[in-house]
């Protein structure tokens, strides 16, 4: 049951997510999931059936791409399609809601699950594909590659950090850059050393074009 359940979701997110244009597509989704069957495999838990359906369903209901009760309506309509118990289902619906970063305004986690799917879904955004997403995401938002004039932001509301000024390159300083120290599991953070060393090195580079210095 769990398996057929599985694809059926996985089923509706590639028609769902398949031409999504910010880097948050179905194959952001399937990434997320492998990568979080992996940490757990590290972490040595063995039941993932929740670890992999919160993976899929994680950006189902956030507020970047949809209303908060339009997103909350559409998770719900897909969860009434499981046959999960009560705490299964409390479980599920807990990693969801709180592993996105939220401009570092972040919900504290209690369960390896969430702390698991948060790593992986983080994993995704740094490194090469980071980068990719990044400015993938920039684009269809409308924000400058790079504008030297805006000032890296510390401190930010979730409002300010959804819609203020900003460029794809400051979102590195705002956000990126940050990500490995913040990393829940031990398999979280030997993962993110080597993309976030990636990430540094771009940047390197970019200052170099950017100002004519290669």
């Amino acid at each position: 049951m769990e398996r057929k359940e599985l694809d059926q979701v996985i089923d509706y997110l590639k028609q769902e997510y398949i031409g999504e244009s910010t880097g948050h597509d179905w194959y952001h989704l399937d990434r997320v999931r492998k990568q979080a069957l992996r940490i757990a495999r590290e972490e040595q838990v063995s039941h993932t059936y929740i670890i992999e359906l919160a993976a899929l369903l994680h950006d189902v209901p956030d507020e970047k791409f949809t209303g908060e009760e339009e997103g909350k309506k559409k998770l719900d309509d897909i969860l009434m399609n499981l046959t999960l118990n009560e705490d299964d289902m409390t479980l599920l619906k807990s990693i969801i809601y709180s592993i996105s970063y939220k401009g570092g305004h972040e919900a504290g986690l209690t369960t390896i699950e969430a702390k698991i799917v948060r790593d992986a879904d983080r994993l995704d955004a740094i490194g090469a594909i980071g980068i990719a997403r990044t400015f993938a995401y920039g684009g269809r938002k409308g924000r400058a590659m790079y504008n030297p004039d805006f000032q890296v932001r510390e401190h930010m509301t979730i409002e300010e950090y959804r819609n203020g000024d900003s460029s794809s390159i400051h979102h590195f300083h705002e956000k990126l850059l940050k990500l490995k120290d913040l990393m829940c599991t031990e398999t979280g953070r030997m993962l993110a050393e080597e993309r976030h060393e990636f990430l540094l090195r771009f940047l390197e580079q970019f200052n170099k074009e950017w100002t004519g210095q290669e």
